[in-house]
């Protein structure tokens, strides 16, 4: 029997205002994302998406600075290869200095679980990446907690 999705209820705004009432999208950001440089093959962004935690992926060039966020809707069978043609940057990105109240707001709206954090030149600084729950933003030691979960390794004391 295939399970079926929990219906998540609507967050309440008033709710998650009050606990991140202050904060900016770098209190909350990850800080090392995965990514990937412009050279990634549309099979290999194929490969990646079949795993379901993953939401987007962040292309860079040599100097870190974010080219493209590929998102599994942009692939297609007839995509071109290398990966770095498809995908957008406009409405994936956000600034550090952002509210991170406001930006909840519109990624609940929108539907958007992951923003790419991008300073003034573009280059990438972080990833803002919603809670299935949309109550709140993952963080790099629950990041690293599940990583370290996935390998069989105890957690540390």
């Amino acid at each position: 029997m295939t399970e079926q999705p929990a219906t998540l209820l609507p967050p309440d705004p008033a709710v998650v205002g009050r606990t991140l009432a202050g904060r900016t999208v770098a209190d909350a950001m990850l800080h090392h994302p995965k990514v990937h440089d412009h050279t990634v093959s549309v099979a290999e962004l194929q490969d990646l998406f079949l795993n379901v935690h993953v939401h987007a992926a962040l292309i860079v060039d040599p100097a870190r600075r974010l080219l493209t966020i590929v998102e599994r809707a942009d692939l297609t069978s007839a995509a071109p290869s290398p990966a770095h043609a498809l995908g957008r940057l406009d409405g994936r990105t956000t600034h550090p200095t952002a509210d991170l109240v406001e930006v909840w707001g519109l990624m609940v709206d929108q539907g958007r679980r992951r923003l790419a954090v991008v300073d003034d030149s573009g280059t990438l600084l972080g990833l803002l990446a919603l809670k299935r729950s949309r109550l709140g933003f993952c963080s790099d030691a629950g990041v690293l907690a599940r990583r370290r979960e996935r390998r069989g390794e105890q957690p540390s004391a």
